[in-house]
């Protein structure tokens, strides 16, 4: 009789095989790091890190905004419709932050077409933040974030400041991660207006 044998794989080789079959599905599995954020930077001035809340989704064209600020009193972006808005992210902590504060209260001050709301990103108490706006005071209305909970319109921070330019409509026209200026804010809004994407004046 003819008696054909076929070698049969021993459990050792077994084994091996499904070692180097697992290896190679981790490594097509592993994340790739997230590049920089946009803005970034070595300097003194570039956007704080912060210990940020679980990813969310990608920000809707108009961002619902509805907080409670220190004062008590109730904000809700939708109602300020017809202004340009900016929303502004930052901390107590935040060098960055503490130095563009008093040019953005200038401008929600000396700008009727422009106003500003800030979203304080930290876990603080409010009497400890009304004690620190009394040395820091600014014109603007001030809130204080649930870390765990950031509002879900707008992308979690992971630097502060970030800074929202929301355009008469409720749409976002820009958005700017670290310190920015008055003029960069004015100059994005004059661009939006040439681009169609809002009213500049």
């Amino acid at each position: 009789m003819d008696r054909r044998f076929r070698a049969r794989p021993t459990p050792l080789l077994v084994a091996g095989l499904l070692f180097l079959s697992l290896l190679a599905a981790c490594e097509r599995e592993a994340p790739t790091p997230a590049p920089g954020g946009e803005g970034a930077s070595n300097s003194p001035d570039a956007a704080a890190p912060v210990d940020a809340a679980p990813d969310t989704p990608g920000s809707p064209s108009q961002p619902r905004l509805v907080v409670t600020t220190v004062d008590g009193a109730a904000y809700d972006l939708a109602e300020h419709r017809g202004k340009w808005v900016v929303v502004n992210f930052w901390a107590t902590w935040c060098k960055p932050c503490l130095k563009e504060m008093p040019e953005l209260s200038a401008l929600d001050a000396m700008r009727e077409h422009i106003e500003v709301i800030g979203l304080a990103y930290e876990e603080i108490e409010t009497a400890e933040m009304q004690a620190f706006l009394e040395k820091h005071p600014v014109v603007y209305p001030i809130a204080i974030l649930d870390t765990y909970a950031p509002p879900a319109d707008f992308e979690t921070p992971r630097g502060l400041p970030m800074t929202y330019l929301i355009d008469p409509s409720g749409k976002v026209a820009d958005r700017f991660v670290g310190p920015v200026t008055a003029h960069e804010i004015e100059a994005a809004i004059d661009q939006a207006g040439q681009d169609g994407d809002g009213d500049g004046t």
